[in-house]
């Protein structure tokens, strides 16, 4: 996970507001997309590129200090890198073997980094990186370097980037700022990551990954399309379109970006975040309030939500809880000490941040039976570890409501779940009898008695008394007017790129091998 964000002050710079204020509101409305920190190069005419990092405050705010601490470098354009992993924050990066240099900032990842890189490596690149941002910026230095720089010539970005899309397999949204001063912002044919644009009236051209960034600002906003570029020229801050995709996929967007990765107030085609989440929340109704009514309640459930992203799906379910006759009561029984999430990172790291991060709110929850509500279940190392803190404060029962269809799928685009044993549906499938098993490879088109063999076992791993996930078909008809537009691959197997599927099917042979021909023979 990660963010970009640009600013651009266009002649004949009518605006007050400085380059840094604008980054800075911008990259406050980022944070939750990477908490490690944030990095910045910014260009000052005669000056040049420099580099700066920052850190978000505990309000999510951020401030960028003046440049190496010089209070006269003024730039007329920046960008900056929303980071998820600690490390090294900046952007730019000088290479021995090119007459210039570049920065970037990168939403996204490269599927095909290993074949990428071992390229570069046989064409004389001395040190190829690891990072999947260096190694696209030592792609583009080549051919720019190659081809025009050597050579005295202006960079034509539009061929330049033509060639890069038709070589990379990924997701990638990302800001190039070049030694003029001119900017590129590239986002790749998948179409995966956003890139969000907006030409404000004071004579600002910005740049985020979602365009919640923007609402403080007066303007035009538009959507980057797959498969294309916006030069903006350094000097002039004229900008041009360009198409770059070959077309080898149909574009979409991660449904991460909807269901956990954005920030409630974005729209996408129109419909907020919050109202597709909401409305998840009502639809979740059904399926909850059958594993309730084999009981009796005498005290209202607690409804309660998985603090930043699980509130406009408790919302929903709140709603539709009284119309299916279950006696309920909103309110949250879990805090959080800080922003930062804790999807990404080793076990190690992501237990210590789970114990750190959490706490109960609720001075008394004894003889209290709580729905805790969650975008998704992924790893169920948090809802593990929040119910047992739940059950600790003295509840009777937890049951839990999951905004979505089981996880079953890595996610090699930028999300940091890159192998199947890490998911709670594979952990708890290896616990299924061999029929059941066998029945679950059918994923999102598997019957509903095995999909509540799943939620059962799925409960008892994470000490829940219940676990009820929305049922595939309810996204389906939520997304229905845009669904062509969504990458479902989390429930579907169905990878929105070629190498992306090509590694899940070795994944998953090497995983289930026997079980999955099985499957295969009963579809033939």
């Amino acid at each position: 996970m990660s963010g970009v964000a640009g600013a651009f002050l266009c002649p004949p710079r009518i605006s007050s507001a400085t380059v840094y204020e604008r980054l800075e509101h911008i990259v406050s409305k980022l944070t939750l997309r990477g908490q490690a920190g944030v990095g910045i190069a910014a260009f000052m005419y005669k000056r040049g590129i420099r580099y700066a990092t920052a850190l978000p405050s505990l309000r999510a705010s951020v401030r960028i200090e003046p440049i190496e601490q010089d209070s006269s470098f003024r730039p007329h354009v920046a960008i900056a890198q929303i980071h998820a992993r600690p490390g090294n924050l900046r952007l730019i990066r000088s290479n021995v073997n090119v007459s210039h240099h570049l920065a970037i900032s990168l939403d996204g990842a490269l599927v095909n980094a290993a074949e990428l890189r071992g390229e570069l490596f046989g064409q004389g690149q001395p040190l190829v990186p690891d990072s999947d941002a260096e190694i696209l910026l030592q792609w583009i230095e080549r051919s720019c370097e190659q081809t025009y720089w050597r050579h005295g010539l202006p960079t034509n970005y539009e061929a330049v980037f033509r060639e890069l899309d038709g070589r990379i397999d990924g997701a990638i949204s990302a800001l190039v700022l070049d030694h003029e001063g001119n900017l590129v912002a590239y986002r790749s044919q998948s179409g995966l990551r956003p890139l969000e644009t907006m030409r404000t009236s004071d004579g600002y051209l910005l740049f985020a990954s979602e365009n919640s960034a923007f609402t403080a600002f007066e303007g035009t906003t538009q959507q980057l399309s797959p498969g294309h570029i916006q030069y903006v020229d350094g000097q002039t801050g004229r900008s041009k379109d360009h198409s770059v995709s070959t077309g080898r996929y149909t574009a979409k967007l991660c449904v991460y970006e909807t269901l956990y990765l954005g920030r409630s107030d974005t729209t996408i085609q129109g419909q907020s975040h919050f109202k597709t989440r909401y409305n998840i929340g009502v639809a979740l109704g059904g399926p909850v309030s059958q594993r309730l009514q084999t009981k009796s309640y005498s005290t209202p459930i607690i409804v309660s939500s998985m603090p930043r992203t699980g509130g406009p799906y408790a919302d929903g379910l709140f709603a539709s809880l009284a119309g299916h006759n279950v006696f309920a009561e909103r309110r949250e029984v879990i805090a959080t000490r800080f922003v930062e999430r804790t999807l990404i990172g080793t076990l190690e790291e992501r237990q210590s941040r789970i114990a750190q991060k959490y706490r109960v709110s609720e001075p008394n929850l004894s003889r209290k039976t709580i729905i805790m509500v969650d975008e998704a279940l992924i790893r169920g190392d948090t809802s593990r570890a929040v119910t047992r803190m739940l059950l600790a404060a003295g509840a009777t029962a937890v049951h839990w409501a999951i905004g979505s269809p089981p996880i079953v799928a890595p996610n090699y685009y930028g999300i940091g779940i890159d192998t199947l044993e890490e998911l709670v549906f594979w952990q708890t499938w290896k616990r299924l009898p061999p029929e059941k098993r066998a029945q679950s490879l059918r994923f999102h088109r598997m019957k509903p008695e095995v999909l509540r063999s799943i939620e059962d076992c799925m409960a008892a791993s994470i000490n829940a008394a219940t676990l009820s996930y929305l049922p595939f078909h309810l996204l389906v008809s939520l997304l229905a007017h845009r669904l062509e537009g969504f990458d479902l691959s989390p429930f579907t197997f169905k990878m929105p790129t070629p190498a992306g599927q090509q590694r899940a099917d070795r994944n998953l042979r090497a995983l289930v091998g026997s079980c999955l021909n099985s499957i295969e023979r009963e579809v033939e």
